[in-house]
C-alpha cells in the first residue's frame, strides 16, 4: 500500500474535491471510494466525502496496490463490414465502450476482437488496446477500423496523422446552423472538470479542425454531417457546443436538462475510408443510422420554409 500525504490548498472545501483536486490520477469518484473505505485521514481520523477542509490541512491518502487490469477474449457478437488478413472494419454500437479501462474491464470492443480475432491483433497501443488504431466515445456509434498487424496499424495511423483519412459524422444539434463552416479551435483538458474537454489557448492545447454541412432544419434542431480533419478528445462535442450548438443527448456538454431518452449524444460515426496498408487501394465504408437516431429524427418537426 502506498501512502501520500497532501496540504489542503483551499479555505472550507469539500474533502472529496480537495483530494481529487491534489491527485489528478484520481477521479472523485474513486477518491470518495476510498473516504467510503477509511483510506483518506485527517488528524488521524477517517475523512467524509462532504465535510469541510481547511487551508494547511494535512492529509493522508492510502492507496491499496493496484490489481493488473487485463483484456480477456469475450464472445461478444460484432457487426463487421469487412475482414481480410490486414484488418477490419466494424460498426460498433451505443453503448459500447472500445477499450478496457477503469470501470469498465468487460463488455467492450477489444474483448469482443480478442475472441473474434485471436492474437491476430496489432500490438502498438499495448495489451489493452491491441488492434485499436481510432476510438470513438461509448454513447457514439459508427466505424472503426482495427489493424490486426503492426505494418497496417502504423500505415494507418499514418494517414490520420496526414489528415487523408476519411472520417464523416452525422449528428443532431441544438438549434439552427444554415451555412456550412469550419471549426478550427485548440482543444486541451478543462482546467476543473478533469473528465471535460475545452477549447483553449493553453500551451497543451492541440489544434482541432471541425467541418460541418447543414442537411436538415427541425424547429429547435439541425441535423449535420461533419467531417473530421483532426480527432481529439471529444472533438465534434466540444465543437458544437462551443458553437453554441450541442449535440441532443449529450450529457457532458449539452444544456443541464439533457435528453436523457436518447441515452447519450446523437452522434453518428457514419463514414470511413482509406488507403489500404498492403494493396494501395482506397476503400470507403458507409454504415447506415441506428434506430434510436433515426426514432429520434422521427420525433422532430421539421421546419417550415416560406
Amino acid at each position: 500500500m502506498e501512502r501520500i500525504e497532501i496540504i489542503v490548498q483551499e479555505d472550507n472545501v469539500r474533502a472529496d474535491q480537495a483530494v481529487a483536486s491534489a491527485l489528478p490520477s484520481l477521479s472523485r469518484a474513486a477518491v470518495q471510494k476510498l473516504m467510503e473505505d477509511g483510506c483518506v485521514l485527517a488528524g488521524g481520523r477517517a475523512v467524509r466525502k462532504s465535510e469541510k477542509l481547511s487551508f494547511g490541512t494535512k492529509v493522508t491518502v492510502d492507496l491499496p496496490e493496484a490489481e493488473p487490469m487485463e483484456a480477456k477474449a469475450e464472445a461478444i457478437p460484432l457487426d463487421i463490414l469487412y475482414e481480410d488478413g490486414d484488418l477490419l472494419v466494424v460498426n460498433k454500437p451505443k453503448g459500447m465502450v472500445v477499450h478496457p479501462a477503469a470501470g469498465h474491464s468487460s463488455g467492450t470492443l477489444v474483448n469482443a476482437l480478442l475472441y473474434h480475432c485471436g492474437d491476430s491483433l496489432s500490438g502498438i497501443n499495448g495489451v489493452l488496446r491491441p488492434g485499436i488504431v481510432h476510438r470513438i466515445d461509448r454513447d457514439t456509434s459508427g466505424l472503426l477500423v482495427v489493424a490486426k498487424n503492426d505494418v497496417s496499424h502504423r500505415a494507418l495511423a499514418e494517414q490520420i496523422a496526414a489528415h487523408s483519412f476519411t472520417r464523416e459524422y452525422s449528428a443532431v444539434v441544438y438549434g439552427n446552423l444554415r451555412e456550412s463552416g469550419t471549426v478550427d479551435a485548440a482543444i486541451a483538458r478543462h482546467p476543473t472538470e478533469r473528465k471535460r474537454m475545452a477549447v483553449s489557448s493553453s500551451p497543451q492545447a492541440r489544434r482541432a479542425v471541425t467541418h460541418y454541412t447543414p442537411v436538415a432544419q427541425f424547429v429547435g434542431f439541425c441535423q449535420l454531417k461533419l467531417r473530421l480533419e483532426t480527432g481529439r478528445t471529444h472533438q465534434i462535442r466540444v465543437h458544437m457546443a462551443y458553437l453554441g450548438h450541442p449535440v441532443a443527448g449529450d450529457p457532458v456538454y449539452g444544456p443541464k436538462k439533457c435528453i436523457v431518452s436518447l441515452g447519450g449524444q446523437c452522434l453518428h460515426a457514419g463514414k470511413i475510408g482509406f488507403v489500404h496498408p498492403r494493396t494501395g487501394e482506397y476503400l470507403e465504408f458507409s454504415a447506415p443510422l441506428p434506430d434510436s437516431f433515426s426514432a429520434f429524427l422521427r420525433t422532430l418537426r421539421p421546419e417550415e420554409t416560406t
